[in-house]
């Protein structure tokens, strides 16, 4: 059983694809969601080391999962959201042990070149995290 499902989102039409999938999941065994886009632009992966402002980017990103995680919410759902910046994998991986996540759900797209990305994420992720994930392709 999964207790807390930590679901990477891209902040891309893509992200429907695996919220699908993790909903089913999620209510067949009374998991907690744990939603979280990581930021990688220069001012998301700089902002603590040169004391920077948020972004107008990391800002819709915010306002993205607090609407997600609201309309997870709604509908019965225990969600909560993380906004991160930096290196994908180190930031996903690091927040599944911060929050004590049992499973990470991702979706891929590896036909493209950002799918190629992600799948390279996936893959450093799990080595990073040596429980399971959920893949599924979008």
């Amino acid at each position: 059983m999964y207790r807390r499902i930590l679901v990477p989102l891209e902040h891309s039409p893509a992200d429907e694809t695996i919220l699908a999938h993790v909903r089913v999941l999620a209510r067949g065994m009374g998991s907690a969601l744990v939603l979280i886009h990581v930021a990688d632009g220069f001012v998301a992966r700089n902002i603590r080391e040169l004391d920077l402002r948020e972004s107008e980017e990391m800002r819709e990103d915010r306002a993205y999962l607090d609407q997600l995680c609201g309309r997870l919410t709604a509908e019965g759902f225990d969600a909560d959201a993380v906004l991160a910046g930096g290196d994908p994998a180190t930031e996903i991986a690091a927040a599944a042990e911060r929050e004590g996540c049992d499973l990470i759900a991702m979706a891929t797209r590896a036909s493209s070149v950002g799918g190629c990305r992600k799948r390279q994420h996936r893959d450093s992720i799990t080595t990073h995290d040596q429980d399971s994930h959920l893949d599924g392709a979008g």
